[in-house]
């Protein structure tokens, strides 16, 4: 391995830094949705009190998670991602890299499903250019270095203020319309931050870098049918979390758009500012007093609780181990 890079080894995978670039990218295995996944709509409607580690199989899925930036502009309240500064956008071979570093350091030639996440540092949306080619290219790259049955990008933006409302709505629908609906056949997701239906909460939480929601209603009004999954909404909750159902129901439309509730994780920079999910990890009342609410409303949700393990190797969103460098 190149002296540059470093590797952090987890329970279900790795994470590599990229000291000199200022990149990370990580690889792990999934334990399955019926272990850490309520669903309803998709029957899965077990309430989830913990969730057990386990070994992890490659061949069933493998995640890897790449950044499209050197670090991340955003400055969110609960992110580890801006203490690495900003370095600017990673190249589109740059990504390449992150994804076929990740697939040969796993060793996995083969799996059943194949998810990329462009959400270790960056915003997406700020590099549109070069992920947009790094997803038309996708299969290819896959290719070269393993065979997977499916592949699934995951498009995650906090619609950032950044970008002009005029140029962000074009973004988002290319990706609707050219990748997702067209490129993929819907086997592609597109993941909105929304994070508080209080326009006073999100904005603190954003730091006022990303746009108001009435903007964000009014750029999905015109988003096309999705094929496939629907969009996604969403919500990671502490207990002050304020997601108001009928509040969403107005600014969403339901036969676009799921509801997804995660725990806030525990970062660094969110421990320091007091936003945790008190409990999360083992009681399931933390996410059923907003799940029960949407349901009433009629919304489709994902409840999805990670492993304490996942969330102390630091391998979900708003970590970077660049950010202790």
């Amino acid at each position: 391995m190149e002296k540059h890079i470093k590797e952090v080894r987890t329970r279900t995978g790795a994470i590599y830094c990229d000291i000199e670039k200022r990149l990370e990218w990580l690889y792990v295995g999934d334990y399955g949705k019926p272990a850490n996944i309520k669903a309803n709509f998709l029957g899965l409607t077990k309430e989830i009190n913990g969730v057990k580690h386990t070994e992890v199989d490659l061949t069933n899925k493998m995640v890897v998670t790449i950044s499209t930036q050197k670090g991340c502009p955003m400055n969110c309240l609960f992110c580890d991602c801006p203490k690495v500064g900003y370095h600017g956008n990673a190249s589109g071979l740059e990504m390449m890299f992150e994804i076929l570093h990740a697939i040969n350091s796993s060793g996995c030639k083969y799996t059943k499903r194949f998810n990329l996440h462009l959400a270790r540092m960056g915003e997406p949306s700020f590099n549109y250019g070069n992920v947009k080619w790094l997803l038309q290219n996708l299969e290819e790259i896959v290719g070269f270095v393993m065979k997977a049955d499916v592949i699934h990008p995951v498009f995650t933006t906090m619609l950032p203020r950044g970008i002009e409302t005029s140029k962000l709505e074009i973004i988002l629908q290319n990706f609707c319309n050219e990748i997702k609906n067209d490129l993929y056949n819907g086997e592609a997701g597109l993941q909105l931050s929304i994070n508080s239906t209080d326009e006073e909460q999100r904005n603190n939480l954003f730091r006022g870098r990303s746009w108001d929601l009435k903007e964000i209603s009014r750029m999905c009004d015109k988003l096309p049918n999705p094929k496939g999954r629907k969009y996604t909404l969403n919500f990671p909750v502490t207990e002050k979390t304020i997601l108001d159902p009928k509040i969403l129901s107005n600014l969403f439309d339901k036969n676009k758009f799921i509801v997804k509730i995660t725990p806030i994780h525990e970062t660094n920079e969110a421990k320091s500012n007091g936003i945790e999910t008190n409990s999360g990890y083992y009681n399931y009342d933390v996410y059923r007093q907003f799940e029960q609410p949407l349901l009433d409303e009629n919304w489709d949700v994902i409840v999805f609780v990670p492993s304490k393990e996942e969330d102390e190797d630091r391998i979900t969103c708003g970590n970077a181990l660049l950010s202790l460098n």
